[in-house]
This record gives structure tokens, C-alpha cells and sequence, in this order.
């Protein structure tokens, strides 16, 4: 039998939040196997031109789309600019993320809608809009969960309670949009030492933590869960439907 490659050529891609830390990660990996990349961004444009400019510089076309993923009143706009640019979809990373870091007892019913707003409501609205864009060929979709969805971590309850929704809504969206030949799946990433984490009042103590549990012997970084996103949208997971595939070095399978 033939090797199965993964030639992305000729494939489009969006990735929300794709101009920082992981969502940079695979967009780069996604461009180098030879997609072009629309990058959802939702402040700083510097980050999200320098992605832009190293999709470009693999020899792909990268859109730049600013804008919160959390508001999908916007939806609409977004995907209509992005089938005027592509014409199409084939792979959407539900990666946006945010959220607020405080314990339980601490959290407002503001706090707690605004982290599923944009954590798990996003979803929704974004994978409604991108099978529209896919048509009969299908296509991948990909949302980004964490370990706090199945763990309870300190100050995560908002966070881990919101990715635990959203990775209910992947089995869920899986089973409606595998006969259209659409792929829902998601990948739970360990502890990764990003911007994001700065948010954390415990950052050095998790970090250390993660390191020291973790038998694969090093924290996960961000290149592992592009690479775990590349098979996920690959014909070698064609298989794969409404599952969450964890990316952590062994962390969540130890004592």
C-alpha cells in the first residue's frame, strides 16, 4: 500500500486565536504542511502580522481577521470575509481561549458567563458557520480543551468547567457532522508554559509540579500539540470522531 503523506497543499484553515503561543504553533505547523492559514487574533495586530508574515514566508497565504471569537453576533461577518477570500473551508481550530483565575467562592455569574462564552459557546456558532464553507468535501474540526476539564486545578473552576462543556459539544457535534463528512475532535493539552499562564498565581508551583510528574520528563510544548493537531486534521485520523486526544508527556496518568 501507498505511504499516506500529509500534503496539505491547496487547504485552508482558520485558526481562532492563532497569532500567539499555541494557536501560533499551529498555524505555523498547518502552513508548513502546506495550508493556507486565516489567523483570528483579538487585540494586538504586531503578533498576529509576525505569524502572518512566517505563513507567508513557508510559501502559503495567511488572512488576518481581528475580532472576538466570544461575540458571535460577529460570526457571520467573519465567515462571509473569509468565503470571499478563500472560497472555502477545510479546517477550523477552535482555539480562542480565556477566562477567569479565581477560586470558586470568588466567582461572579459575569465571571462565569464570559469563560463560557468564549471557551465553549464559541464552538457552537464557529463550527455552524464552517460546514457551510466545507460543502460536500467535509472537512476537520479541531477544538483546543485542557486537563482542567477532567482535573480539578486550583483557581480553574470557571476555566476547567468551561472545557469540560466544550468537549461535551465535540461528541455531540461529532455524531450530527460525521455523515456529512465533517470531523469534530479535540485535543486536551498538559500544562504549557505560555502567556497564558502568567494569569496563574501558583505559575512557578504548577510549573515545577507539571515537570516533576510528567514521565515523558519535560513539560509540553507548544510544537507537540500543533503536531497532535496535524494528525487530527490528517487522512491517518480519518477514524477519529468526537474524540479528545491528550497531549502531555504522561502528566494526567500519574498519581
Amino acid at each position: 500500500m501507498p505511504a499516506t503523506t500529509l500534503d496539505f497543499t491547496g487547504r485552508k484553515a482558520l485558526v481562532t486565536g492563532g497569532s500567539r503561543g499555541i494557536g501560533r504553533a499551529i498555524t505555523i505547523r498547518l502552513a508548513e504542511a502546506g495550508c493556507d492559514v486565516a489567523i483570528n487574533y483579538l487585540r494586538n495586530r504586531e503578533p498576529a502580522a509576525e505569524t502572518a508574515a512566517a505563513v507567508e514566508a513557508l510559501g502559503r497565504r495567511a488572512l488576518l481577521f481581528k475580532g472576538n471569537v466570544a461575540k458571535v453576533d460577529n460570526h457571520g461577518a467573519l465567515f462571509e470575509q473569509l468565503a470571499g477570500e478563500s472560497g472555502r473551508l477545510d479546517i477550523l481550530i477552535s482555539n480562542a481561549a480565556s477566562g477567569v483565575i479565581r477560586p470558586a467562592m470568588d466567582l461572579t455569574h459575569r465571571h462565569w458567563t464570559w469563560t463560557m462564552d468564549i471557551n465553549a459557546g464559541a464552538l457552537l456558532s464557529l463550527a455552524q458557520h464552517a460546514v457551510g464553507l466545507m460543502g460536500e468535501a467535509g472537512g476537520s474540526i479541531v477544538a483546543v480543551s485542557s486537563i482542567g476539564a477532567v482535573r480539578a486545578i486550583p483557581n480553574y473552576a470557571a476555566v476547567g468547567a468551561s472545557k469540560a462543556a466544550l468537549e461535551s459539544l465535540v461528541r455531540h457535534l461529532a455524531v450530527e457532522l460525521a455523515p456529512r463528512g465533517v470531523r469534530v475532535n479535540a485535543l486536551s493539552a498538559g500544562v504549557v508554559d505560555t502567556e497564558a499562564l502568567k494569569h496563574f498565581p501558583n505559575r512557578e508551583q504548577l510549573l515545577e509540579e507539571s515537570a516533576r510528574r510528567t514521565p515523558a520528563g519535560r513539560l509540553t510544548e507548544p510544537k507537540d500539540v500543533a503536531d497532535a493537531v496535524l494528525f487530527l486534521t490528517s487522512p491517518l485520523a480519518s477514524m477519529m470522531v468526537g474524540q479528545t486526544l491528550t497531549v502531555d508527556g504522561g502528566y494526567s496518568i500519574t498519581a
